[in-house]
């Protein structure tokens, strides 16, 4: 919004100005119903033309609506000012027939359009304005009035600003831009919004181009029924558009939001000092709630005053809202107010892209990552599989009832209330669209991929679309704390003694395009960690550069983070480094290691494939974290004895750089996945790990070393 509204006050600008120079010189001559009949046919074809975006696209606020359109018609107002003075005039002098006329003109229309439309919005939304907008140019040329003798429309000897042009350009400018999320267009690597974007601007071409033809085929025959018959059609063309908008669209208003962070925190930290689990949870949620629910009174009356949509939070003590740049601006200025940071929202699409991975079969014995880490010496020699330990899943959603996740899902036998939150779409069962979430959770406890097979589980959707908000991941870390019926409320109905033991979290919150600063969540993370409850962070897909662990929750010294090494041992060349700089600490991060290069795991439908990141590293953290637990139950809550244990049995980090690459039954694969034999950092590149001496533990490439879940088994059970 900022810098659509920047936009709009360089062009209103312009616009007078432009304006003040044409004063008298508009479209004078040819009045009348002729004039009128033309302004109703540009607005129905730039409707007609844009007929894709209103079926794959949405809406923002209605504050995103106005800027949009104003910024659309000030730039249809340039382009027709343009036009008018340096072609029309020029075929004062110089007009070779109707039909040249309008073919160079739509020459020179589009090729105008092109160049302005290269500056128009951010985010690549210009690309789109740079496809559509040009094609338009032949349509402009027929709907423009002409000073040559033979055209059913003439204009004056001095035409400047042709207002159909106007109206043509800057309505189709204006529908592109209030229907296309830039936001998500810019984050299109990750989500389907740049594929269906795209698309309708692939089809929009066609339809401007065949615009041209049928406008400059039908300009005689219509000149005489202008008045009565284009006000039909693009009232048709309306219906149509609205029609296509609530049934194949996605209807309603999608904008952004903000969220409000408060000066008062709750301290939660004596809760540590309270032995009985059940009562130290119990402890952390009502002092959180009731803090939160007395410190945002004065906020939340003053809201429901001016009738703004907000929700309360409590693991932080803030307010997500539903508004833009002005209410922004007023929260800013409150008493009670830190700080109001984006909690960005992304528009819906069609349909949502799966997560890139290999295919595999299923495994027929326990593979590299497990046997690497030692899980499989566990099971065997100390019979510790993760019984009586919750697993807390917070990722894109589940595939519950995948062969490998079923038996261990909390709801397994169809109570999905506490077990399952959907904060995105409200789903009551839960779902993958993506895939994400089903691998990650498969590693930490899948029957026959996972570390801790017979551990529980529960989840919730932070990243339905692999994006989330600080709105969003506080939704599923409260429901992780104190789990709550799907039509409950967080602050009354939640039950802190059916919590989460351990968290995974393999995500991370970048301020540039989530919205998360650096200390958002820290409250949040502190409160859990309070409750006894272990949070593991993956480290970020950053590296190989130092200082690149820039994203909460990773940066937390409350969060365990991991980082990913492949079957040799080898650091990923993706894996985040530290040192923490974002907060001026200087932490050490990651703490630990863990398998993340071509993991197996389990994916929606039923299936398993391979995947690489540092989300697939975290996951065995956790699963080793229910192995130690589950193997010595007084250890559960005991988050400083368990890092303690971690960080003793971790493995040593060696690089090992001769054996980088693939193994030999994997020499064939397909390109994307052969690359990981390039995912290895170099030793000797001017990477992070060049420049670490790795002798030094803890160090910011690997920490304290790989993870060791038949070490750390073995000294719990010895606690």
């Amino acid at each position: 919004q900022t810098v659509m509204l920047a936009q709009t006050a360089v062009l209103l600008v312009l616009a007078l100005l432009t304006w003040f120079l044409s004063r008298g010189a508009g479209e004078r001559g040819s009045g009348g119903e002729g004039a009128r009949g033309r302004l109703w046919l540009a607005g129905g074809t730039a409707l007609f033309v844009t007929l894709p975006f209103w079926a794959w696209g949405a809406l923002g606020s209605l504050l995103d609506i106005f800027l949009a359109l104003a910024l659309g018609l000030l730039f249809g107002w340039l382009a027709g000012w343009v036009y008018g003075r340096f072609w029309l005039r020029s075929l004062v002098e110089d007009s070779r027939g109707l039909n040249w006329d309008i073919a160079a003109g739509g020459f020179v229309a589009g090729t105008a359009v092109l160049i302005m439309a290269s500056a128009l919005s951010f985010n690549g939304v210009q690309l789109l304005l740079m496809i559509v907008l040009p094609a338009l140019g032949w349509a402009a040329a027929a709907l423009s009035p002409s000073p040559h003798p033979s055209s059913p429309h003439p204009s004056s000897p001095h035409p400047s600003s042709p207002h159909s042009l106007t109206l043509l350009l800057g309505l189709t400018a204006a529908f592109i831009l209030m229907l296309t999320d830039s936001d998500g267009l810019y984050l299109g690597a990750f989500d389907g919004i740049l594929r269906w974007a795209f698309q309708a601007a692939g089809v929009s071409l066609p339809l401007a181009w065949g615009m041209g033809v049928l406008l400059a085929a039908l300009r005689g025959k219509l000149a005489e029924g202008y008045g009565r018959i284009t006000p039909a059609l693009t009232v048709i063309t309306i219906l149509t558009a609205v029609g296509v908008y609530f049934t194949a669209g996605q209807p309603g208003l999608h904008g952004d939001r903000i969220f409000v962070i408060l000066k008062d925190q709750a301290d939660v930290s004596s809760a540590a000092q309270i032995e009985d689990y059940d009562q130290r949870r119990q402890f952390v949620y009502d002092t959180l709630t009731n803090h939160a629910d007395t410190t945002q009174a004065d906020l939340r009356q003053s809201l429901d005053r001016l009738g703004i949509d907000y929700t309360p939070y409590y693991l932080v003590n803030g307010l997500e809202v539903r508004g833009g740049l002005p209410l922004k601006w007023w929260l800013s200025l409150r008493p009670e107010v830190a700080r109001v940071i984006p909690s960005p929202v992304l528009r819906p699409v069609p349909e949502n892209l799966p997560l890139p991975s290999q295919p595999a079969s299923a495994p027929a014995e326990p593979d590299w990552n497990l046997t690497n880490i030692g899980a499989e010496r566990v099971w065997q020699e100390f019979g510790v599989r993760g019984q009586g330990i919750v697993i807390g899943q917070s990722d894109s959603g589940v595939q519950w009832d995948h062969p490998e996740l079923l038996d261990g899902y909390r709801g397994r036998e169809g109570n999905h209330d506490g077990n399952w939150l959907d904060p995105w779409n409200g789903s009551p069962a839960p779902a993958d669209a993506g895939g994400h979430g089903t691998h990650t959770l498969g590693s930490v406890l899948g029957n026959n991929v996972g570390v801790a097979p017979d551990a529980e589980w529960f989840a919730c959707a932070n990243l339905y679309r692999n994006l989330g908000n600080p709105a969003l991941y506080l939704d599923c870390m409260q429901f992780m704390l104190a789990p709550y019926p799907q039509a409950g409320n967080a602050f009354m109905d939640g039950d802190p003694t059916r919590s989460a033991h351990i968290l995974n979290n393999s995500w991370g919150c970048p301020e540039g395009y989530e919205g998360c600063d650096a200390g958002s969540l820290q409250t949040a993370v502190s409160a859990l960690r309070a409750a006894g409850i272990f949070v593991v962070a993956s480290a970020g897909n950053d590296g190989p550069d130092c200082g690149t662990i820039t994203d909460p929750i990773a940066i937390y010294d409350e969060s365990f983070t991991v980082g990913a090494v492949d079957r040799n041992d080898n650091l990923a060349v993706f894996s985040s480094a530290g040192p923490v700089m974002v907060d001026g600490s200087g932490r050490i991060k990651p703490d630990i290691v863990a398998p993340g290069v071509d993991v197996l795991s389990a994916v929606p439908g039923g299936g398993y494939a391979r995947n690489s990141g540092t989300s697939m590293a975290g996951p065995h953290v956790a699963g080793v974290v229910a192995l130690i637990w589950s193997a010595n139950p007084d250890l559960i809550g005991d988050i400083e004895g368990t890092e303690a244990i971690l960080i003793e049995s971790a493995a040593p980090f060696r690089p090992n750089p001769e054996a980088a690459g693939l193994p030999e039954e994997l020499a064939d694969a397909p390109d994307f996945l052969a690359e990981m034999a390039a995912q290895t950092a170099d030793p000797v590149s001017g990477t992070c790990l060049a420049e670490t001496d790795t002798a030094v533990i803890p160090n910011n490439v690997a920490g304290y070393g790989i993870v060791n879940a038949y070490e750390a088994v073995k000294l719990a059970l010895e606690r």
